[in-house]
């Protein structure tokens, strides 16, 4: 039987295109097949001249049982899951096959908040403090302990998708109806006052063989009124800084990842004390991963399976400034009848990347999630102030023009 890797790759989610093919490269620079587990419905097409088998990505039993299939005709050493909703049915995939990787026990602990809030405090980290959802009263009490804003979210979400900041207990009791049905699938969090940071890391034989701190430029939850963006913290960092990645090495050891790929946030209060967001065991969302390819010249998905497949192996990054990246949107709704290129803001002075997922003929709506947006670019810069201002300029040479839909 051939040696083999699989990727579960969902094309429809053009963002993680670049990763696949790094994935699929490395994989081959070592002799190994790459076969890609792809959306049932799409069209082989869609991973070129790479194998492909077919389910339903988001039934786990059926990948399950698709997984029996491919491993009966190959011997598959290792899997990739890209997308953060695929990192728990991946692990339950290794376990029945005795592939090495995260077990569900560590998986669920990147992917379930309660439990990965737990297993932190275990750690002594500092986590926000947090309740169940399981009565409107509920709530109220927490609030009244804590103060408003507090958070609800759903405990094995992404992206801020159905997640709601409620400022008051009018708002809460606005807000409630929206999740009422769904109140298990839920927790409700203080709001933490401070910056927020992400530390992407690589992980090789339980160390941390490549690690790049950003700082984010704008409030997660506010995804409908700030552009979202993040800068690279390469150079002299604080010392809060610096107590971030002390406590992003000991929670990804405390969270039992032995090799991959990590994304982790931390927020760090005026006080100097960190605050443990949360934390997910794929490569970075949005632009993360082709920034940081341009300041370090990595592609993240691309070296997790080198060091699945070669633990002697080590990352090389490059040194240089200090490298941005920020989603591009629109207050903009309707028909796009102009939008600017991918190549015109390449084009530009200190643009390194850019991608542009909208096309004239597409129709805006308003954003659900913190990355339903229209692209993005990668520009570098002095510090962390000047990437800052470069975004602005660049931003507004980005313009989107629309017609109203027809009532």
């Amino acid at each position: 039987m051939t040696r083999a890797v699989v990727i579960v790759y969902r094309p429809q989610a053009g963002r993680y295109a670049a990763q696949f093919a790094s994935v699929v490269a490395a994989a081959r620079e070592y002799g190994v097949e790459p076969i890609a587990l792809i959306p049932t419905g799409w069209d082989p097409a869609d991973v070129g001249d790479v194998r492909s088998y077919h389910a339903d990505l988001d039934d786990s039993g059926n990948v399950r049982r698709v997984m029996d299939t491919i491993c009966a005709a190959h011997r598959v050493e290792r899997l990739f899951p890209l997308f953060e909703g695929d990192v728990l049915t991946a692990s339950r995939c290794r376990r029945d096959h005795g592939i090495r990787g995260l077990n569900p026990e560590q998986a669920l602990t990147f992917r379930d908040k309660n439990v990965m809030h737990r297993r932190a405090e275990e750690l002594g980290i500092l986590v926000a403090r947090s309740c169940r959802p399981d009565t409107l009263g509920a709530v109220q009490e927490f609030a009244a302990t804590t103060g408003y804003p507090i958070v609800l979210k759903p405990y094995a979400g992404w992206a801020c998708g159905r997640t709601f900041r409620v400022d008051s207990d009018a708002d809460l009791e606005r807000v409630w109806p929206e999740i009422a049905d769904d109140r298990h699938d839920y927790r409700v969090e203080e709001y933490v006052d401070g910056v927020e940071y992400h530390v992407d890391s690589l992980v090789s034989g339980g160390g941390i063989v490549f690690e790049q701190l950003s700082r984010y430029t704008y409030s997660i939850l506010q995804f409908r009124d700030e552009p979202g963006g993040t800068i690279s913290r390469r150079h002299d960092l604080s010392a809060g800084e610096r107590r971030i990645l002390s406590q992003n090495a000991r929670l990804l050891r405390g969270f039992g990842m032995d090799t991959g790929v990590a994304h982790v946030e931390f927020f760090l209060r005026d006080d100097g004390s960190v605050v443990f967001g949360e934390a997910a065991a794929r490569a970075g969302g949005g632009s993360i991963v082709p920034a940081i390819q341009a300041g370090h010249g990595i592609n993240l998905a691309g070296e997790w399976c080198r060091l699945e497949l070669d633990p002697a192996h080590r990352p090389v990054s490059r040194s240089g400034p200090e490298v941005g990246t920020e989603y591009l949107s629109s207050s903009r709704v309707g028909r796009i009848t102009e939008i600017t290129s991918a190549e015109q803001l390449k084009s530009l002075d200190s643009v390194l990347d850019a991608d542009v997922w909208k096309r004239v003929g597409d129709v805006l709506a308003p954003p659900t999630a913190s990355n339903d947006v229209l692209g993005w670019f990668v520009c570098s810069g002095r510090d962390y102030e000047d990437v800052l201002a470069r975004f602005k300029l660049i931003r507004d040479t980005f313009v989107v023009r629309t017609a109203a839909e027809a009532s």
